[in-house]
């Protein structure tokens, strides 16, 4: 049977790369083929339209299978990941407990508990976990560097006096003193971190897969890093506490099965794909680097990046925020289709509140859909074999290597901290982000662009510097106020909040600005501009009125003024307005209405020397034009 089947390609001749490039060349007639096409990444690689057979030749990223090193593919040989929710535990036991024993009921099998060290004893711990199988589900913890070991004693001796199989509990207590440095600013010598990492390791000795030491990098996720970025730091903070910890007398691969990433989810959905995959295969070298004498089985086998992802905080919105859920799928989609041992879906409404039951179940549900409907847990590693995602793994890896290189230079991930370099490095990288949400060229739905122009958003903010700045709670006792803080702190902030001090500035205010859309003219131009022109100026919050049309420039002034408008936007075309915007600025130079022509047609400067500043159109600051449309129009 199968010899009659049918080649359906075999009468046609093959078409190599070049081929395919010339006829795009020719397509583009005279446009040029790397500007156009070519796609420049934030993460300092190139990107090519198109990708074939022969792209995947020489690749390291495809010469292994799933579950073996380099793990590129995956660690395990199953798609498998924990569906993790975050509780906090500071303050009543009693309380986290009936909530832990709800969400185990509702799909949940990991649990992140943060712990609170003054809190810390053996009943707290005794009634925290009352009720709970600790064979049956992952349980984290989160607790101050100093108070780990005292953690770690006591869950050796509660779960010993349960009388649990150690080997089968499974877990982390997140020891991260460089994460601490960077979020409070508290320097701490190499030795005292290295002191914290080794008591901690030690104390949870027979708690073989307990995962004691942290890299989070994802505070540097929600500090606006790119992938290559976050994945270069994970490295370098990750090797730094490796070294840490052999160099203490810790063996190799006690110490790698010691260390877990915590890293962040960004909104690039192929990009989050080929980090996870491309960090896997990068930390399997690193930790091969700690060989000597021998690279033994064990430390082979340590070698697997542990992987706990969540869904990034940066690009999250308090306006439009079900568009949050939007974000957080596609996130959590990225990790599950690239392997991660665990995911935590942020909750749409983080932003503004603390979170309600409705959306900590639609975040426990969103990975629910993954795995039961559909059944990405079923597929180890789909990336594998595609063109782009394949070479995208590899340019990532490259990249990330590149800076992971560049950090060891400098001295390693704590040498830098303490120069105050990653901070610096990534207060830059802000920068950068900010300014390119600012100009549209990094584009968040409900903020910067297509906003809601109807919400209110003031009365649904219900907590307000309640949060430490990566976003969840903090109850240590110490602060960047503390004398012994030193060191600068790492910037932490989302997307979209300029855009939203602007628009609750407006809320606030006694009076919502009008903006009036003075249509006239060619009728496809004056569409295209009133549409653009409303959703740029709703962005502030503004009212907006657009119009079908108007005969006269006269005509549509007096209805503006009709409308009681604050801003008066001419929308036409660029022939147009050489005659009629002089007409509309006789009329409105010296009046209180703003004018403002929508474009940036080629008598520009000529409705300039008339006297005529204000211009909105695709290249414009979106924010800097609004702070200052805000400026003028707040006061009146």
């Amino acid at each position: 049977m199968s010899e009659n089947k049918l080649n359906l390609l075999a009468d046609f001749p093959a078409v190599s790369a070049k081929t395919w490039k010339d006829k795009i060349i020719a397509d583009l007639k005279g446009a040029d083929f790397d500007k156009k096409l070519v796609w420049r990444t934030p993460e300092g690689f190139n990107v090519q339209p198109f990708y074939r057979t022969e792209d995947l030749k020489g690749l390291k990223t495809t010469t292994s299978a799933p579950g073996q090193f380099p793990y590129v593919r995956g660690t395990k040989t199953n798609n498998d990941w924990a569906i993790r929710q975050n509780i906090c535990a500071c303050k009543n036991a009693r309380k986290a407990n009936a909530k832990v024993l709800e969400v185990l009921n509702k799909g949940i099998n990991s649990l992140g508990l943060c712990l609170s060290k003054d809190k810390l004893t053996y009943n707290f711990i005794k009634t925290l976990l009352n009720g709970v199988n600790a064979e049956a589900v992952a349980i984290n913890f989160s607790i101050c560097a100093c108070a780990a070991p005292k953690l770690a004693n006591i869950l050796v001796r509660y779960y010993g006096r349960m009388g649990y199989n150690t080997k089968n509990l499974i877990g982390s207590i997140n020891v991260d003193p460089i994460k601490n440095m960077l979020l409070k600013g508290k320097a701490l010598t190499r030795e005292q971190v290295t002191e914290k990492l080794v008591e901690t390791v030690k104390a949870a000795k027979s708690l073989v897969n307990y995962r004691v030491v942290g890299v989070n990098s994802v505070v540097l996720n929600n500090s606006g890093a790119y992938a290559a970025q976050e994945l270069a730091y994970a490295l370098a903070w990750g090797a730094e506490y490796m070294t840490m910890l052999t160099e203490a007398g810790v063996a190799n691969y006690r110490a790698a099965n010691a260390i877990r990433f915590n890293m962040g989810i960004g909104g690039n959905y192929f990009m989050e794909i080929a980090k996870f995959r491309a960090g896997r295969m990068l930390w399997a070298k690193i930790v091969e680097a700690y060989k000597a004498p021998i690279f033994t089985t064990a430390l082979r086998n340590a070698a697997k990046m542990n992987v706990s992802a969540e869904t990034s905080r940066f690009n999250m919105t308090i306006f439009d925020a079900y568009v949050n859920l939007l974000r957080t799928q596609t996130e959590s989609m990225s990790a599950a289709i690239a392997g991660v041992d665990e995911i935590t879906v942020t909750p749409f409404d983080a932003t503004y509140e603390q979170p309600t039951e409705f959306s900590e179940r639609i975040a426990r549900n969103q990975q629910l859909l993954l795995k039961e409907e559909a059944h990405f847990d079923k597929v180890v590693d789909p990336a594998a074999g595609s063109y782009y995602l394949e070479n995208l793994t590899a340019s990532i890896a490259a990249e990330a290597w590149k800076q992971f290189l560049a950090i060891q230079e400098q001295g390693g991930m704590y040498a830098m901290v303490m120069d105050g370099k990653v901070q610096e490095h990534m207060q830059a990288n802000l920068n950068t982000r900010l300014a390119d949400v600012a100009k549209r060229k990094e584009v968040l739905l409900g903020s910067n662009q297509f906003p809601n122009f109807t919400e209110k958003a003031g009365k649904k903010i219900k907590e307000q510097g309640t949060k430490n700045k990566d976003g969840k709670a903090c109850h240590c006792s110490s602060s960047a106020s503390d004398p012994c803080s030193l060191l600068p702190t790492l910037p932490i902030a989302r997307a979209a909040e300029q855009f939203e001090q602007l628009r609750l500035e407006t809320e606030g205010a006694k009076k919502q600005p009008v903006a009036f859309m003075l249509t006239i003219g060619n009728l496809a131009m004056r569409i295209a501009r009133a549409q653009f022109s409303c959703n740029f100026l709703a962005c502030a919050g503004y009212k907006v009125i657009d119009n079908n049309g108007f005969a006269t420039v006269a005509e549509g002034i007096k209805a503006a003024r009709k409308a009681k408008a604050d801003i008066i936007v001419l929308c036409s075309s660029d022939d147009e307005y050489a005659t009629l915007a002089p007409q509309a600025w006789k009329k409105l130079q010296n009046a209180k209405e703003t004018f403002i022509v929508a474009g940036a047609p080629a008598c520009m400067a000529d409705l300039q020397a008339l006297g005529i500043q204000n211009f909105i159109n695709v290249r414009s600051n979106v924010l800097e034009t609004l702070k200052s449309l805000n400026s003028q129009l707040l006061k009146k």
